[in-house]
């Protein structure tokens, strides 16, 4: 008998197809995430529960939680900062709307965070 799909392989799978046309993209697992770099740097990652994990500009924050973004937390519900944001898999159910938000991780050009 084959249990429920893994949330974090489904998503992992989603965010292939979604990076497919892109030259330039790398897969990492770390720290329990499975990471898409994506010209050399972070862009999104799958967390555990299918939840998206997604590196932002800064400047965008505001406007990205009105979205319906998170802030995203380190272990001990520790802050990130303000250029990770974290997306619950109910707000990326959709591919487009998954697929704002990989942009916005591949558009983050800060490196601060």
């Amino acid at each position: 008998m084959i249990g429920p799909a893994d949330p974090r392989d489904t998503l992992s799978q989603r965010l292939r197809d979604i990076l497919a046309s892109h030259p330039n993209v790398r897969e990492v697992r770390m720290f329990g995430v499975q990471s898409f770099m994506v010209d050399g740097r972070l862009a999104v990652a799958a967390d555990r529960d299918g939840g998206l994990l997604v590196r932002t500009d800064p400047a965008d924050h505001d406007d990205l939680l009105r979205r319906g973004a998170l802030p995203a937390q380190m272990g001990g519900d520790r802050p990130m900062g303000r250029g990770w944001l974290t997306v619950p898999s109910v707000r990326i159910s959709d591919e487009a709307d998954l697929a704002f938000w990989v942009q916005v991780g591949i558009d983050s050009r800060s490196g601060q965070g």
